[in-house]
């Protein structure tokens, strides 16, 4: 029975059991999901030509109802995308996306790491993304991983979709060009980074991201990194401390990840998460890391 409304609830927010979870099935370099919102027992408007429960015999008629899941969680994140427009009118969809994932929060009311609701233990990374969505603090983020045109189709030609195809999405003829500079898929500036590796026997690997962000905040800021690495890993940025002149300047920095192989069964993975953290004091702007070790099938 639903009992309204309730406040102090504790823990808070709970991962729900039937929330998408990842990995990104398709692209692997591309964390997913990007952030949580509400989606649990939600009131909201309703059609009247539909039953209250969805069947077609259901002749009842009500102005709202009760709903839980994506349809749910998915009009709060757009509603906070649409208050993030009106404020920054000149924000692109890609810099909306990053300033809500960047101010986003992974621990509970409580202080502690958010619970997955489906197993009682804490969520990860592939549970959250890069956590529970905090309208107020997106509003100013400090610094946005903005992405292009030219950067998406890099982003396809590097994910080996072919420049007929491309077109078909882009509605222009595709340039594959810029590919070989961005150097891989996971190079696409997105606000997480995702490394997968195929261990084969190697007992060492390595792989890189490169990002550029865009200062929204004031000029003259500066800002520096603080490297939370994924447990067994080495992970390194260079520069550590980036300086802005002004607003809407973009720089660019690099990370490298360093992983030595684990003990894995054939088909077996290991996943370790970390973060990027930039703060000129005043901003945080984090960014998840996450590594997924994995033993192929067939070795």
């Amino acid at each position: 029975m639903f009992k309204g409304t309730r406040l102090g609830v504790r823990p808070a927010p709970v991962v729900a059991s039937f929330s998408a979870r990842g990995p990104n099935p398709v692209s692997t370099e591309i964390l997913k999901p990007d952030v949580i919102a509400p989606g649990l027992n939600i009131l909201a408007a309703w059609p009247d030509r539909v039953g209250p429960s969805g069947v077609p015999s259901d002749k009842r008629k009500t102005e709202f109802n009760i709903l839980s899941g994506t349809s749910m969680a998915c009009p709060h994140v757009s509603g906070l995308a649409a208050l993030l427009k009106a404020v920054h009118p000149d924000w692109s969809p890609a810099a909306i996306r990053s300033a809500l994932m960047t101010t986003a929060y992974v621990v509970d009311n409580r202080g502690h790491a958010m619970l997955d609701e489906s197993t009682g233990n804490v969520s990860s990374v592939f549970d959250y993304g890069a956590g529970h969505v905090h309208p107020e603090k997106a509003i100013d983020p400090g610094l946005v991983y903005d992405i292009s045109d030219s950067d998406y189709v890099n982003f396809l030609c590097n994910s080996n979709y072919t420049t007929d195809t491309i077109q078909v999405i882009t509605r222009k003829k595709a340039d594959c060009s810029g590919a070989k500079k961005a150097g891989h898929a996971g190079n696409l500036n997105y606000p997480s980074m995702s490394a997968v590796f195929q261990q084969y026997g190697k007992k060492k690997m390595s792989t890189h991201f490169i990002r550029s962000v865009t200062n929204v905040g004031e000029a003259n800021s500066v800002y520096k990194v603080t490297i939370k690495p994924p447990v067994g890993m080495k992970v390194t940025v260079e520069p550590q401390t980036l300086s802005f002149r002004r607003v809407g300047q973009k720089l660019n920095f690099l990370v490298r990840v360093q992983a030595r192989a684990v003990k894995l069964s054939p088909g077996g993975s290991s996943i370790k998460s970390g973060s990027i953290v930039w703060s000129d004091g005043k901003h945080t702007v984090t960014s998840p890391l996450v590594v997924t070790m994995q033993q192929p099938l067939d070795y």
